[in-house]
């Protein structure tokens, strides 16, 4: 604190100087000076006894609620573990077994309530002073899960090694039951829950653990709690009948007209519940005090505001109640406090059961894969509406990725499937994906070959011959007669091929297109090709690219070198020169695959008009 300066009055007096680095001083007024009672506010810390926490939390609806919110949140949506369907169930299984989930949220909420909890992870053991061996943990290896609360487990000397994983923590946990003494145990067996944190230098006055939640919002619960009361005593006093007697106080003395006037008081009071009317004397004055109670819910709502804003947690959370305000729904504060939870879960929960998991994973499979992981499910759940119009806009940016061609269609593919699962549009649809491009649709555990109902999955293979027939041929075959073909294809058989397969394969394992239908933009590559006597209109298509490569994949064969989509436009042997015709740029609408099989006369049958 710097020195005081002063400086010379005109009339011989001096006074502080007041300086730029000491702030704003106002002597006249005595602000920020030794007389100003600012000076003597400071803030102290008194916490909370455990008799007072658990008559705060058993006693009070307002304290409880801030100790268990959080706690419930942060386990209501639990977690989804990303490895092989097997996997997961068998973690799931441990998971249930244990009550990892139940057990980790009544150790959350001791935790917020005594500043501290823990779970002591049981491997059968005898020596649990050594550290917990995880190469040693095999399938079945945990045996119990427990909850320790702060009374009984206690901190040891700190771990002063800024190497060791446990730096400025206790280096050892000592454990006391009433049965069984004192047993020492070593950190890496416990998964320690903190309450509110507490300084670092703080370590010996807590004994390892941290302050209780309701230290801090103590105030603003009690003053929300007392408030609350005082206006429900205000209700027994709404109405008060107020009657003006003369010599009242000099009669009382005499207990006859003490009888005479309870008398007179009930009386007056029956005549009145009878009909409304009070019958009184002349010289007695009659009046009624009522209270306004229309202030009162605007005080209440400043209360409940100091306590959500001390807890943390958003009124329409806390209270159940709906955001004040027009057009306020409280949703941003829900997504703020939604976010506050994730990152509980993701710094302080995560790192806490880190120990915890790795077990569970060796306990539940036996064995350590490196690429099983888990992620916290999000708390904020979208509306129908809003992942239709997510689902819509995914949609339709991956229909004009796809346009470009400058994607592989296989990617596009992916990346769609991708999208489209995470915004919610459509679940489940990675794993349908999965399991039907991996031939496996139709399987159950009563069908393990994957034969299926009468055997639509594994049918027996058959030439296949693929096509989208064009929904707008009149509009090509106007097109055609201006450029000077005599005659075409009939509007019913001009076509797009997409497979020509005369090896048998199984159409089963053919999979499905993208859309129903397909429409072409008008535009783009468009050439006019001669292909043996027909002539054709050459297209690019990156969807029907796409679906060719995909049935090749599956066993289809092509008689040609190269995939090229086209449509067929005529045979007639008098039609223009290749070199003389306009390809078509219109629109191109093609409807619905058709599967057939191969028909060696294919060329036979073709009749042009």
């Amino acid at each position: 604190m710097s020195k005081p300066h002063y400086r010379m009055l005109a009339d011989g007096n001096v006074m502080p100087a007041i300086r730029a680095n000491d702030g704003l001083r106002n002597v006249l007024g005595n602000i920020m000076t030794d007389r100003d009672k600012a000076s003597a506010s400071a803030y102290f810390f008194s916490p909370l006894t455990q008799d007072q926490l658990h008559a705060a939390y058993r006693g009070s609806w307002l304290p409880r609620k801030i100790v268990n919110i959080p706690a419930f949140d942060a386990t209501r949506k639990w977690r989804e573990w990303s490895a092989t369907k097997d996997q997961i169930s068998a973690i799931e299984a441990e998971e249930k077994r244990l009550d990892v989930r139940g057990k980790i949220r009544r150790a959350l909420i001791s935790a917020r309530l005594r500043g501290g909890a823990a779970l002591l992870i049981g491997d059968g053991s005898p020596n649990p002073e050594l550290p917990l061996n995880l190469e040693r943990i095999r399938k079945g290896g945990i045996k119990y899960l427990t909850v320790l609360t702060r009374d009984s487990l206690h901190g040891g000397q700190r771990d002063e090694n800024p190497e060791s994983p446990y730096f400025n923590r206790p280096a050892h946990w000592t454990l006391s039951t009433t049965s069984q003494g004192q047993q020492n145990i070593h950190p890496s067996r416990l998964c320690v829950f903190l309450g509110a944190p507490i300084p670092e230098d703080a370590f010996d006055i807590n004994d390892g653990w941290g302050d209780s939640v309701l230290d801090a919002v103590y105030q603003a619960t009690t003053q929300a709690d007392s408030t609350t009361a005082n206006i429900a005593s205000l209700v027994f006093e709404a109405k008060i009948d107020v009657i003006a007697i003369p010599g009242l106080m000099q009669n009382l003395a005499d207990p006859r007209y003490e009888a005479q006037l309870t008398k007179r008081l009930q009386v007056a009071a029956t005549m009145k519940s009878i009909n409304g009317t009070l019958v009184r004397d002349d010289d007695e004055a009659y009046d009624q005090k009522t209270a306004n109670f229309g202030t009162l819910p605007d005080i209440m709502d400043r209360f409940f505001q100091n306590v959500s804003g001390a807890a943390d947690i958003p009124m329409t959370r806390l209270f159940g109640r709906s955001a004040a305000g027009m057009n306020a729904t409280g949703d941003g504060d829900l997504k703020n406090y939604y976010d506050h939870v994730q990152s509980m879960q993701e710094v302080d929960i995560g790192s806490a059961i880190h120990i915890l998991d790795e077990a569970l994973i060796r306990s539940s499979l036996g064995t350590r894969p490196e690429d099983v992981f888990y992620q916290w499910r999000a708390l904020w759940q979208m509306t129908e509406k809003e992942r239709a119009e997510i689902g819509d806009k995914t949609m339709s940016a991956i229909e004009k990725l796809h346009r470009t061609d400058t994607v592989p269609p296989e990617a596009v593919g992916k990346a769609a499937v991708n999208a489209l699962t995470e915004s919610g549009a459509f679940p489940g649809l990675e794993a349908a994906v999965d399991e039907f491009t991996s031939g496996s649709a139709g399987q159950n555990e009563n069908d393990p070959e994957g034969e299926g109902i009468e055997g639509l999955t594994d049918a027996a293979p058959r030439t296949l011959y693929v096509r989208r027939d064009v929904l707008n041929a009149g509009d090509i075959i106007a097109w055609a007669k201006k450029q000077g073909f005599n005659t075409t294809l009939p509007a019913d058989d001009m076509h797009v091929t997409i497979t020509f397969s005369r090896t048998p394969v199984d159409w089963m394992k053919m999979g499905e297109a993208w859309s129903e239908e397909i429409e072409l933009p008008a535009g783009g590559a468009r050439l006019m090709e001669q292909f043996g006597d027909a002539r054709v209109l050459l297209f690019s298509s990156s969807e029907l690219s796409w679906r060719h490569e995909s049935m090749k994949r599956e066993g289809a064969t092509w008689d040609h070198p190269e995939y090229q989509p086209h449509i067929t436009i005529s045979y007639d042997a008098d039609a223009p020169e290749i070199t003389e015709i306009e390809a078509y740029t219109g629109k191109i609408r093609l409807g619905p695959e058709i599967f057939q099989e191969v028909k060696a006369d294919w060329a036979e049958r073709i009749q042009e008009t």
